[in-house]
């Protein structure tokens, strides 16, 4: 390929715009986030906002790189899952701009676009994936050609349950990082700290994990009078634990040794520890990206279609419907 790769991720509540060069190295991302005074993300209101800022990231991420429109030649988009109003955005311009220049498009599914990215940043080769994000929860490796989903939640995504709990008290979105900050705070002032009195139902359910009853338990630990910071640090112990235990089952029965953090709520410090300490006592390594590659961004969805343009496999303008239910294990992954 003579010319870049440029990428559109809309899923929810982010539009964000990345590149990957003619050799598929990865350029960050320009993005813009929206975030709600109050309550969740209104799906119709954050596709009205991707529309008003798409022409301002565009400019800008040519600028930033010092490239032209000309220099575009390929564009693809995260065709799923997400939430729909927002994913035909994304793909609307990305039809535009292919039909524009009239160049190739593709449409990748967002979850492996997670993996891709960070197995380029990361320098893993064969990882189980520990997929954490507001939208889902889910433990992937990879098997005959495709990223199957050996566990996954079965009601909300770890980070939209944190978001939820946030949300009870006052905080806004995202909630997950102002957790994460509370829960330090209360542990540096008790650093010796005892469940006892914090404990909340375990979210495993064999392969599987299910968070609302956690949420609940929650606050109803607030509600007998525990303050913030101590319900905080127990939620992110039990809910991260969980994850982490059933990451380790799925490392145990595909004996593979690397474990690869993404999502948002890979961001986390202490869900990276957690994850370090179990992949060091199996002798294997835990990776985890740059942040800016662990939150949704446009440069993942570039280079999962740089390689998929690599090996052959273009959208065409009929097939580019979005899918907003996408699976993980739907996509064929010819280059690994």
């Amino acid at each position: 390929m003579d010319k870049w790769t440029l990428g559109i991720e809309s899923t929810a509540h982010t539009l964000s715009f990345g590149l990957v060069d003619q050799n598929g190295i990865p350029f960050p991302s320009c993005s813009d986030t929206v975030s709600p005074d109050e309550g969740g993300i209104h799906p119709r209101e954050a596709a009205d906002h991707h529309k008003e800022v798409a022409s301002v990231l565009l400019e800008k991420i040519l600028i930033d790189n010092e490239l032209s429109i000309s220099d575009i030649g390929a564009v693809s988009y995260s065709q799923g899952p997400g939430l729909a109003p927002c994913l035909r955005v994304g793909a609307a311009i990305a039809r535009g701009i292919s039909s524009r220049l009239e160049i190739p498009l593709i449409g990748v599914n967002h979850c492996v676009a997670h993996i891709e990215i960070g197995r380029d940043q990361c320098g893993c080769i064969d990882p189980v994936l520990l997929y954490v994000s507001g939208g889902n929860t889910q433990v992937i490796a990879r098997l005959d050609g495709r990223y199957r989903v050996l566990g996954e939640t079965l009601d909300i995504g770890i980070g939209n349950m944190l978001d939820k709990f946030a949300r009870t008290q006052g905080i806004p979105f995202p909630g997950g990082p102002v957790i994460e900050k509370l829960a330090a705070q209360w542990l540096a002032e008790n650093p010796n700290p005892s469940m006892d009195g914090l404990e909340l139902p375990y979210a495993v359910r064999g392969m599987d994990l299910a968070f609302s009853g956690v949420m609940t338990a929650a606050q109803r630990l607030l509600d007998s009078g525990k303050s913030l910071g101590s319900v905080c640090w127990s939620l992110q112990e039990h809910a991260f634990s969980a994850c982490v235990e059933v990451a380790e089952r799925a490392m145990a029965h595909t004996g593979k040794s690397e474990l690869l953090l993404g999502g948002g709520v890979a961001c986390n410090m202490r869900l990276r520890k957690m994850c370090e300490l179990m992949a060091s006592e199996r002798e294997s390594i835990s990776f985890a990206p740059p942040r800016m590659y662990c939150i949704d961004n446009g440069t993942m969805i570039a280079k999962l279609g740089y390689l998929e343009l690599l090996n052959g496999r273009i959208t065409t303008y009929s097939g580019s419907a979005i899918d907003q239910y996408l699976r993980t294990d739907q996509t064929p992954i010819s280059w690994a």
